[in-house]
């Protein structure tokens, strides 16, 4: 017995590493592993392991495999269900109308403008999720959302034989003003409605497009450039508060390594995306008719002004700052 504790004694001298226990949080989201969220998550992972020494584990899931869409991760984070997880903001708003914002129609046209006004909502977005039980661990943006469809689109009547997947309540506001068939579909559950033949378009990016595989249904993609969106990654706070003080600095280091990591991947993002695409026989059209855009970005004209009134103050505050820093 005795040699059996000097060996034991031994090893943990040895390997002080497994005198500490390992805290290991899931992480779920609805998303594929090479979508910027997925990749968000490994990065995020990998950036909490080094900092905190091992002491801290981030244990990814990607699409929906944990069996929560975004419009639920921040109940089953709050709930502790999940130590953490990354949502669509989207499909967020009605836990709070800020998170609608990111993806308002042509209100971003931009990688710039999009990190400008990802800068400017960044505390509203904040608060909102620490009055919810939650702490903002990064942000995660998106390249350009833009129309896949089964056939291509030349004409503003076009549209209305659509049945396009929406992303938000607003996306599907704006498609069903136009006179398409919008629904709004978490991106986990888009698939099947593609193979029955419910769907024929997806409004989304390049990214997610790819991660998914849209081009074995959907071979045309229409660069509108509708928005350049965020998804929030969120920890349980009481879960985050309960950790040492070097355990939450390596959280929130990582955090910011990952976001700024992202948006550099972002730069060229779109490019990969697209080679990609037309590797896989996608038609990409760069320049959709003036008519089909001008459409649209009448109805988001109403679908900005609608989510004005249902914002408040917070509207004023945000668009404001952003549209006098815009160029």
């Amino acid at each position: 017995m005795r040699i059996l504790s000097l060996l034991a004694a031994a090893f943990l001298l040895l390997n002080p590493a497994a005198t500490r226990a390992q805290t290991a949080w899931d992480m779920p989201t609805e998303y594929p592993e090479n979508a910027m969220p997925g990749v968000g998550l490994t990065t995020f992972a990998r950036h909490v392991t080094e900092l905190s020494a091992g002491k801290l584990a981030i244990k990814p899931s990607f699409d929906a495999k944990a069996g929560i869409k975004s419009s639920g991760m921040l109940a089953a984070i709050a709930e502790g269900k999940v130590q953490a997880g990354d949502a669509f903001a989207g499909a967020l708003e009605a836990e709070g109308q800020i998170f609608a914002l990111p993806s308002l129609p042509f209100l971003v046209t931009s990688i710039a403008d999009a990190k400008r006004l990802s800068d400017i909502a960044r505390p509203h977005l904040a608060s909102v999720l620490e009055k919810k039980g939650l702490r903002l661990l990064y942000l995660t943006p998106w390249p350009p959302s833009g129309i896949w469809s089964k056939t291509a689109l030349t004409t503003a009547s076009d549209l209305s034989g659509l049945s396009i997947r929406t992303y938000d309540k607003t996306s599907s506001e704006v498609f069903s003003s136009v006179g398409a068939k919008a629904a709004l579909i978490s991106f986990a559950d888009t698939m099947p409605k593609l193979v029955d033949g419910s769907l024929n378009a997806v409004l989304s990016s390049g990214d997610g497009g790819a991660g998914r595989k849209l081009w074995e249904y959907l071979p045309n993609f229409s660069e509108i450039t509708y928005s350049l969106p965020l998804s929030v990654a969120a920890v349980n706070k009481a879960g985050y508060d309960g950790l040492s003080v070097d355990q939450r600095e390596a959280i929130d280091a990582a955090g910011r390594k990952t976001e700024a990591e992202l948006w550099v991947a972002l730069s060229t993002r779109l490019q990969e995306n697209y080679a990609r695409m037309r590797q896989n026989g996608v038609a990409i059209d760069s320049s959709p008719s003036p008519a089909i855009i001008e459409a649209l970005q009448s109805a988001a004209v109403t679908a900005q002004r609608a989510w004005c009134g249902k914002a408040g103050p917070v509207c004023a505050q945000i668009l404001d700052a952003y549209k006098t820093g815009k160029p």
